[in-house]
């Protein structure tokens, strides 16, 4: 096997764990609504994620399995020149959120899927609002919509083995090259031990938007003050070590992260999340996310918040990212369809 080849081989290997594809989980997690009206609709997305496990009513499509986290964000108002919005000036904000693991199988064990997500909404005295959700990888694997399309059609299990066709891997990988920079990635990354450790990135731009109506490009990312730890044999043993640990280290005290921002500079793509901007940029830490309290999702305070990433106060705005428009599609059409599912006394919980 030549060096060039190997991290897509790594690439097809992992996507095998838990038997659901990787990449598409990993893509799920972003990638939510049409592509065009004749190739893929946020019906159509939302109907394929439950292929995979199985009807599930009213749970989620993707990022079934959860916990509900709550605490505040103390801003310190580094960001309050590049943005209006009353989050980022000094002082706290109530924030309820939901750490999840890929996949839209409630039960299945939290070491199947090794890419993890954070999702947060804060919420401003005046009522206005900020929704976000994060991944805990740097960078997204495909370039454009068309690309999320191919792969999802490539990575589609074959009926007779229950796993993707090494071919059209093969060829969506051969006619999509960029994603050989997320299979190099994937070639060296290895899954921490708890939610609590990693760090979550936007991966899609946005702009802040500052007193003067000034626009400023900008990622963001929540970077944690627990040290790094890797998921240990034990952990591959308990199928919910990832609640079981962050339950634990809330009992001992808060959990802390940065809220850090990545200010783009002029040529810097603003609508494809697959490329990392330099590391040279200007970062600003915003101020610091405190967590302090978990509850099991159904039921929990988390239960019915739609993510939606457009959900943005006045001050963040969409970037012409279309996976962002993309993602909401798909999450409304999620949630009407599990609240549906509910008011016919269907078990679950809501997005």
């Amino acid at each position: 096997m030549t060096q060039s080849t190997a991290p897509l081989s790594r690439l097809m290997r992992l996507a095998l764990v838990g038997g659901i594809p990787l990449l598409l989980a990993l893509l799920f997690l972003w990638a939510g609504g049409w592509l065009t009206p004749q190739r893929l609709s946020a019906e159509k997305l939302v109907n394929t994620l439950q292929q995979g496990p199985g009807e599930k009513p009213g749970f989620r499509r993707n990022h079934a399995k959860g916990l509900c986290v709550m605490g505040e964000f103390e801003a310190n108002g580094n960001v309050a020149s590049l943005s209006k919005a009353s989050v980022f000036a000094p002082g706290n904000t109530p924030v309820t959120g939901r750490f999840a693991i890929a996949g839209g199988n409630p039960g299945a064990p939290d070491y199947a899927v090794p890419i993890r997500s954070m999702a947060l909404q804060f919420t401003s005295a005046s009522g206005q609002q900020w929704r976000t959700g994060m991944n805990a990888m740097p960078f997204f694997p495909v370039a454009t919509l068309e690309g999320f399309y191919d792969q999802l059609v490539a990575s589609k299990p074959d009926p007779a083995t229950g796993k993707p066709d090494p071919k059209k891997m093969l060829a969506f990988a051969t006619a999509h090259p960029e994603v050989k920079a997320f299979g190099a990635w994937v070639k060296q990354y290895v899954p921490s031990g708890s939610w609590a450790v990693d760090r979550y990135n936007s991966l899609n731009a946005f702009r802040l938007i500052d007193k003067q109506g000034q626009s400023h490009l900008v990622r963001w990312s929540m970077v944690p003050h627990q040290a790094w730890q890797p998921i240990s044999d034990q952990d591959k043993q308990e199928k919910d070590f990832l609640q079981q640990d962050l339950v634990k280290r809330l009992a001992q005290g808060p959990l802390k992260w940065d809220l850090v921002f990545t200010v783009a500079q002029p040529g810097d793509s603003s609508n494809d999340a697959s490329q990392l901007w330099p590391a040279d940029r200007q970062t600003i830490n915003a101020g610091t996310l405190v967590l302090n309290r978990a509850a099991p999702q159904e039921g929990g305070p988390c239960n019915n918040i739609n993510y939606d990433p457009l959900i943005l106060p006045d001050g963040i705005a969409a970037s012409d990212d279309p996976l962002l428009n993309a993602r909401s599609a798909a999450y409304a059409k999620s949630y009407n369809r599990r609240t549906q599912e509910e008011a016919h006394g269907q078990p679950g919980e809501q997005l």
